[in-house]
């Protein structure tokens, strides 16, 4: 079977998870990464800053970077399980496909379905999965792939297994998956077996570690079996090639830029 070659990107919530402790751009974070080596970046909504009307403008910048754009992600406040925001939520999926659609092979990475509001869990999910569905279908009439990331985070709606089960039941064959290996592991997975039985929707991964306590942890330093997860995920039918690493550990706190460097080499030694 024919595997995926690697390309290796980084994701700017390092940065973001500052919060107003950041105050730099994006071509600040353009500059770290290149000078990390990485060869793509997954950004967010709230890290394009007025790049957000200028695709073309961002792109240039990327291209004299040595970057590609690996994903576009954005969340919503509504977690994308309120029906009453749905149109909201596919004005602002349709933004960002309009956006990622001036970069050949970029995707549109929509976040983890999230609790934030009363009601059952399976409406929850229903309405999850119709506004992923209806997000991936003005993808697909760009040419754009949408994705969907789980997270672990506060009041995440995909945290363990059975969560996975009941969402991924619902979306169509289309909507893509963007496996994390850090919240694939504080949910209490078998990292392998739910790579294995939702291969068909990876397309590409974001690669992190925890300890064994669920705390994040540099790369390397934690639980997650790097190469095991790399040569999982390599031969999935839909994988692009690109692992995207992200870093949310108390050293990412302090020097982001140092954190995603150490992590670049740390993903050469265990991987070359």
């Amino acid at each position: 079977m024919k595997t995926a070659e690697l390309q290796i990107g980084c994701q700017t919530f390092t940065w973001e998870m500052l919060g107003t402790a950041w105050t730099g751009g994006p071509d600040e974070l353009v500059r770290a990464i290149a000078a990390g080596g990485y060869s793509g970046i997954e950004i967010t909504d709230t890290m394009i800053g007025d790049y957000a009307g200028r695709p073309d403008a961002f792109a240039r910048t990327l291209s004299d970077a040595g970057l590609s754009l690996v994903s576009f992600a954005f969340g919503s406040s509504s977690g994308f399980t309120l029906p009453e925001q749905l149109m909201t939520d596919l004005e602002a999926a349709r933004r960002w496909v309009d956006f990622a659609a001036h970069f050949p092979g970029a995707l549109v990475s929509m976040g983890s379905a999230t609790v934030v509001s009363p009601g059952a869990r399976p409406d929850k999910f229903a309405a999850a999965a119709d506004c992923y569905n209806r997000a991936s279908e003005i993808g697909r009439a760009a040419g754009v792939t949408v994705a969907v990331h789980p997270s672990s985070h506060h009041n995440t709606l995909l945290f363990t297994r059975e969560d996975y089960d009941a969402l991924f039941a619902l979306l169509d064959p289309q909507v893509g998956w963007v496996p994390d290996t850090g919240h694939i592991l504080r949910g209490g997975q078998v990292m392998g077996d739910t790579l294995a039985v939702f291969r068909d929707r990876i397309r590409y991964v974001h690669l992190k570690d925890v300890d064994a306590r669920g705390d994040w942890a540099m790369l390397g330093a934690g639980v997650c079996d790097v190469r095991a997860v790399i040569d999982i995920v390599r031969s999935a039918p839909l994988f692009n090639g690109w692992i995207v690493v992200e870093e949310e550990s108390d050293k990412a706190g302090e020097d982001p830029a140092a954190a995603v460097r150490v992590n670049r080499e740390t993903l050469r030694a265990l991987w070359n």
